[in-house]
């Protein structure tokens, strides 16, 4: 799985690389589809954004979280997108 994380109006420090990779690995753990994930970390006056694309085989999820900590947003954003690859799994298992 190839992970590419970046930042739109602020810049990713190591420790907050290092939290986003250890956050994102976990998904792989719940979906072994996973070819590559494109994190973008975004800035808007008080607001904290983070957005993720997942390219799975057959489709592509995205999610978005917002809130005022950077790390909460992380966090969020990671928990939104398990969700979505559980449902997603749990729909291809049906069939």
């Amino acid at each position: 799985m190839q992970i590419t994380v970046s930042g739109h109006h602020v810049e990713v420090t190591p420790a907050l690389r290092e939290y986003v990779l250890s956050k994102m690995q976990r998904l792989q753990r719940h979906f072994d589809n996973i070819t590559q994930m494109d994190v973008t970390l975004i800035v808007e006056k008080l607001v904290q954004k983070a957005e993720a694309t997942i390219r799975v085989t057959g489709a592509d999820i995205f999610a978005n979280a917002a809130s005022e900590d950077m790390y909460a947003a992380v966090d969020l954003l990671a928990d939104k997108l398990d969700r979505q690859l559980i449902k997603r799994k749990e729909k291809a298992r049906r069939r």
